[in-house]
């Protein structure tokens, strides 16, 4: 990319009215949008096939979700700069992205100005992270345990379970996907934690994205 040409932009998104809004907001500026597409699969499928600077990921989509995305374009194209998109300040996602290698992470109700500068950022390759997010999952990333080589014994049940709150479910919304209680989602909680070695469901998410689990 030459100092006046346009940083192509990839935008990944479910939902129209926030694909045609970014296209939109970044009309006049240096940020080229070359595709927006609604699917995780879809922006691999793009992202892979064509030369970009920058890809806007939101996190919750249908046919592989955003985090599953990231991992599989930084898979083939590890220089490829990442930025998660979302609706939601959850640390879990936020840690998830630290570990898989994204650029940084925004909230969708972010300043214009600051949405902008960070794919500028990004697309330099340089990552946008501030201070008070990777102060926020300093601890899961660096907790010893995460980095030990080492097979745990978790049932079949637990590694669903593993898995969904990987993907930032609550315990609520756990239940209901796995058709089990509440109460039982609340216990197979703390026997993970427990038996790999962790504090919390921030970084038991991020001992799974290590054990690929996710």
């Amino acid at each position: 990319m030459t100092q006046r040409s346009k940083s192509r932009l990839l935008i990944a998104d479910d939902q129209e009215v926030v694909r045609c809004g970014l296209k939109a907001l970044l009309a006049d500026t240096e940020i080229k949008v070359v595709a927006a597409v609604k699917t995780g699969r879809a922006a691999v499928k793009y992202a892979l096939k064509h030369d970009l600077d920058v890809v806007l990921m939101d996190v919750r989509m249908p046919d592989s979700d955003g985090m599953n995305a990231l991992g599989r374009i930084k898979l083939d194209k590890p220089d490829l700069p990442v930025l998660m998109f979302s609706n939601y300040d959850n640390p879990t996602y936020i840690a998830r992205a630290v570990a898989m290698g994204a650029s940084g992470y925004l909230l969708k109700d972010c300043p214009r100005e600051k949405l902008t500068n960070a794919i500028k950022t990004a697309a330099a390759g340089e990552n946008v992270w501030t201070r008070e997010e990777l102060r926020r999952v300093t601890g899961s990333l660096a907790t010893p345990r995460l980095n030990a080589d080492i097979e745990v014994p978790l049932t079949k049940r637990e590694n669903e379970v593993l898995q969904q709150l990987a993907n930032g479910l609550t315990n609520k919304q756990i239940a209901q996907a796995l058709g089990i209680s509440y109460e039982t989602i609340k216990e197979h909680v703390q026997h993970i934690l427990r038996k790999i070695g962790v504090c919390d469901r921030t970084q038991a998410a991020v001992w799974a994205v290590r054990k690929k689990l996710v």
